[in-house]
């Protein structure tokens, strides 16, 4: 009896989470065993301007799917902030520039995979290439794009 429980309950806790993520301090969701959410979290708080709430999970495909994140753009990590979802290693610029211009029919940021290079995962000087995405009913495009050389420029 106690098994059916816990899922219950850790159900009951994401959607309480989820439920005070627009009005309260933006809300992480992460797997334990991943380290590169963290130094993520590090190198983005102060877009936030808030303390952000960490919730381990061990659901992350199901907060995924609440959240409408696209199976070709998930990654390891997934925060609500300000009515948006942000998903895998978006640097701080982008989550910022989201917050402040809130583009009409966009319900999230993301940067699929985990590129070497990109916030929190960081290797040395090694950066490999890649997009932030736009993500919602109006449908995908490039936010912004990030050479592997480390430059950066909107679209």
């Amino acid at each position: 009896m106690l098994p059916a429980r816990r899922p219950l309950f850790a159900l009951a806790a994401f959607a309480a989470a989820v439920g005070t993520a627009h009005a309260a301090n933006p809300v992480m969701f992460r797997d334990a065993g991943c380290g590169c959410c963290l130094k993520w979290l590090e190198q983005v708080k102060a877009s936030f301007g808030q303390k952000a709430v960490v919730v381990n999970s061990k659901a992350m495909d199901a907060v995924k799917d609440k959240q409408g994140v696209p199976q070709a753009l998930r990654s390891c990590h997934t925060v609500v902030v300000g009515g948006y979802v942000i998903e895998g290693h978006v640097p701080a610029k982008d989550i910022a520039r989201l917050l402040r211009e809130k583009p009409r029919g966009v319900k999230g940021l993301a940067v699929a995979g985990m590129p070497t290079g990109s916030p929190g995962m960081e290797h040395g000087n090694v950066r490999e290439a890649y997009k932030v995405m736009t993500f919602g009913p109006a449908g995908q495009r490039v936010y912004a794009s990030y050479a592997a050389s480390g430059g950066a420029h909107a679209h």
